[in-house]
């Protein structure tokens, strides 16, 4: 009998004898239709990336965030509809077909499964999710392990009449692999639209030559940073009290930080960001579009 994980062709494995159809019943449950994984074992990413290959004929090639997931990337759900490109089947439960062609030299081993490269995976990110939802997926493959913008832009040249290249040109040069969680991304990319400054992220605040803080994003020469504060930090009190004296020493060392929570409106954090960076001399010069970008904010 195959392993306690193991996905298996329920007829494939019937007709080898690996299993007879009394066991296929009783102690494996359907994965994706044909498809089958044993009962009660916890089913990860993989297994369900496995089992969608062979749903497709062992064809297609493991895509999309499924792909970025097997690349390393964090921030991604195992229960995920799966995504194969390369093959004309038809999507069902938990498994999305893609038809568009993946050449060669765009497919990479992971996992034992042929997965799209990264330079790929980031060029599928960047033009098929929302906006800001790709933006937060390409800064987490970039803040896995760094691949080459300059690729993705020539894979772009190279199919320029793809559905949501332009998007995806747009993205690349907001790409910032110091992001630490999809929620910093979007806290970046409202501040990009709206006109800010570039900032920088995981900046490092020294005391003498130590490094004592690392802040998520900000601008150094004005000494104004930017920080999402999580869930976590809120709920767990001994966290809370760390918090609020690291805050303590950084505005001791001459730092402004702006708190952001889950609950806030960017409109909000937006405006006090704003009046940080004022007070320090910045003076912003948004553009009509920009302006009215943060209309929306409110």
């Amino acid at each position: 009998m195959p392993g306690m994980g193991e996905v298996i062709l329920g007829g494939e494995a019937v007709r080898a004898g690996v299993v007879t159809r009394h066991e296929l019943a009783r102690w494996y449950t359907p994965l994706y239709r044909g498809v089958f994984v044993r009962k009660g074992v916890e089913v990860t990413l993989r297994d369900r990336a496995v089992g969608a290959w062979l749903a497709t004929g062992r064809k297609g090639v493991i895509a999309g965030l499924a792909a970025a997931a097997l690349h390393g990337a964090a921030w991604i759900d195992a229960d995920i509809p799966i995504e194969v490109a390369g093959v004309k089947r038809r999507s069902h439960a938990g498994l999305i077909t893609r038809s568009e062609v993946i050449a060669t030299d765009e497919i990479v081993r992971r996992a034992g499964l042929p997965v799209t490269s990264r330079t790929r995976t980031a060029f599928d990110l960047g033009r098929q999710l929302d906006r800001a939802e790709a933006l937060a997926r390409l800064d987490a493959l970039m803040w896995n392990q760094p691949f080459s913008i300059d690729e993705v832009a020539e894979l772009a040249d190279r199919r320029p009449r793809v559905p949501g290249v332009g998007q995806l040109r747009d993205l690349l040069p907001l790409i910032d692999g110091g992001a630490a969680s999809p929620r910093q991304s979007r806290l970046r990319l409202w501040l990009l639209d709206c006109g800010f400054p570039r900032p920088q992220t995981q900046i490092p605040v020294l005391e003498g030559s130590r490094p004592v803080a690392f802040l998520d994003m900000g601008w150094p020469e004005y000494q104004v940073a930017v920080e999402y504060d999580g869930d976590h930090h809120r709920k767990n009190r001994d966290q809370y009290v760390k918090d609020i004296a690291r805050l303590r020493m950084l505005e001791a060392l001459g730092w402004i930080v702006i708190r952001v929570i889950a609950e806030d409106r960017p409109a909000h954090w937006l405006e006090r960001t704003e009046a940080a960076l004022q007070s320090r001399g910045c003076r912003l010069a948004a553009t009509e579009l920009q302006l009215f970008v943060r209309t929306l904010a409110a």
